[in-house]
């Protein structure tokens, strides 16, 4: 008994024994990790306040490059806005080649940036075709017979290769002993192309400077403006201060020919560009015929610049001559609205009203350049075939973007009116 009772107090304190050593042991490791943790909370904050050091840094750097590069593209933006002027100056060309260079050095985001008065990224950025396909007639070596070829003007590449360039082969293969040689009248335009593409186009005096340099004696001048408007009235006044330095000296008619007094004059130049874009846009949409359009429900929309010239008439005139040859479902309008019945409210009112469920829109421009690519088919909400769309009247809305000069037997009329002159 008392064996068991010695056994049980030996027993106990063996365990009590064990227990203080355990917990003696424990004591120190708990102080150790406390002082662990305070070295590591305070490593931790030291560590924050350099990271957020660091991200102030950053940030700072980020802004400054943000500030830089607003900076660069405004620079561009400025030396675009300098050569998109009409009048030619003595530094014109370097202003080009400097806007070009300041451009290159651009990085692509710096590119999204700029914007100006008139510069945007497209400016340069965008691709209308390859500029190397064109032929800019400024040639010397001319001879004594030169044939003038005085267009506005476009900038997008393949529309000037099909449309003005289309338009210069033809009257070039038809007078195969004069010189064909070009001219525009944008001088914004010619900046451009000077500009982005290293192409070197004549303005009007430009022109008619090489002509004289070059001993021409006979100068025949072919507009392809659609009409005798303000353009046609400038190139006039131009022509009539070189006119005596020339033997002879004959201009050409615009492609719709004389103007006349109101809407109801037509003529043979009006009917004959009338049945040549209605054919080709008959044809475009996959029609058999324009009758087979017309019971189809599609109305053909076609539209011009515009303009508050009193040759605005003009577009009054060619709807006229599109009911005159039976044509009820063709439609004239113009980018500026002028005259009133020709803005774009009135055209969708109008082919409403005549009952038609589809629409296609086609140029009335001797080029499909900005008006006919941005203004009539463009994405923004304002374009005609954004408006077309919102109004909800029509089943569909399509576009056919192809410039008048591109047309075989519009080409024909220009090398007609050529013609016509020489012989006069």
């Amino acid at each position: 008994m008392k064996k068991k009772l010695v056994a049980v107090l030996l027993t106990g304190v063996m365990t009590c024994s064990l227990v203080l050593a355990g917990c003696s042991k424990d004591a120190p490791a708990s102080a150790e990790n406390t002082v662990q943790s305070e070295e590591g909370d305070t490593k931790s904050a030291e560590s924050a306040e350099e990271n957020d050091s660091q991200n102030q840094a950053d940030e700072s750097e980020t802004g400054d490059d943000v500030v830089s590069d607003q900076a660069a593209a405004d620079e561009v933006a400025a030396l675009i806005d300098a050569i998109y002027v009409q009048k030619r100056t003595e530094d014109t060309d370097a202003q080009c080649a400097q806007a070009k260079a300041a451009w290159d050095a651009l990085t692509d985001a710096q590119k999204e940036l700029v914007e100006g008065e008139e510069a945007d990224p497209d400016y340069f950025g965008r691709d209308t075709g390859d500029a190397s396909k064109d032929n800019p007639r400024n040639q010397d070596d001319i001879g004594e017979n030169e044939i003038l070829v005085v267009s506005f003007g476009t900038s997008f590449n393949d529309s000037r290769v099909a449309d003005i360039k289309g338009i210069e082969d033809a009257i070039q293969t038809a007078n195969p002993d004069w010189s064909v040689r070009r001219a525009f009248t944008a001088q914004i335009i010619i900046n451009h192309v000077q500009a982005r593409d290293g192409e070197f186009i004549d303005n009007m005096d430009q022109a008619l400077e090489r002509a004289v340099g070059n001993g021409v004696k006979n100068l025949v001048v072919q507009p392809t403006h659609l009409m005798h408007g303000a353009e046609y009235d400038e190139l006039m006044e131009t022509v009539e201060v070189y006119r005596d330095q020339f033997e002879t000296v004959k201009i050409a008619e615009p492609l719709l020919g004389e103007v006349g007094a109101d809407a109801s004059v037509v003529n043979e130049d009006k009917a004959a560009v009338a049945e040549a874009i209605l054919a080709e846009a008959v044809a475009d949409a996959g029609f058999g015929s324009l009758a087979e359009a017309q019971e189809d429900g599609t109305a053909f929309v076609f539209l011009g610049h515009g303009t508050s010239h009193a040759a605005k008439v003009s577009y009054s005139q060619m709807q006229t001559q599109m009911t005159d040859i039976g044509c009820v479902n063709a439609f004239i309008g113009t980018v500026e609205g002028e005259p009133e019945e020709t803005s774009c409210e009135a055209v969708i009112d109008a082919v409403k009203q005549a009952g038609y469920t589809k629409v296609i829109l086609r140029p009335l421009m001797v080029v499909a350049g900005d008006h006919a690519n941005n203004d009539m088919a463009g994405e923004d909400e304002d374009s005609w075939i954004s408006m077309f769309k919102a109004s909800g009247n029509f089943e569909s809305v399509d576009a056919q973007i192809e410039g008048l000069g591109s047309i075989q037997a519009i080409q024909q009329l220009y090398v007609e009116h050529t013609a016509d002159v020489m012989k006069d």
